[in-house]
């Protein structure tokens, strides 16, 4: 399984951004894939997640509200939307895949098991 985020970039603080996470190599194995994000000097932290077979969702509360996640016409792509961005959600953001059943929303970096290379959001006026 490969994954490739993209569209990061240089966003003022109340501006919004929409990054994408393209999945491609044994996709029929997903059940999971999720968005993470990594600030300077900080560990790593979970933002959102989608169960791949019912489309379920699950934030974290630092987000909720202002960004939404969402599966880009059945393709093996999900968008992550942000918007009302702070300062505070510079980081680098890696999405990732779990590929064995959960019953649960996923929302450790123990849980998943391939990860894209990052894109970086830097949010600064």
């Amino acid at each position: 399984v490969q994954l490739q985020a993209s569209g990061g970039g240089l966003v003022e603080p109340g501006g919004s951004l929409t990054i994408s996470c393209a999945i491609s190599g044994g996709t029929s194995s997903t059940y999971a894939v999720g968005w993470f994000r990594q600030a300077p000097g900080k560990e790593r932290e979970f933002v959102a997640t989608m169960n791949w077979i019912d489309g379920g969702l699950f934030y974290a509360d630092s987000v909720k509200g202002r960004f939404s996640i969402y599966r880009v016409n059945s393709e093996n792509t999900l968008n992550l939307q942000m918007s009302a961005l702070k300062p505070g959600d510079t980081a680098l953001y890696y999405c990732a895949v779990r590929v064995s059943p959960i019953f649960d929303d996923a929302i450790t970096g123990d849980e998943y098991d391939y990860w894209g290379q990052g894109t970086l959001v830097t949010v600064s006026s």
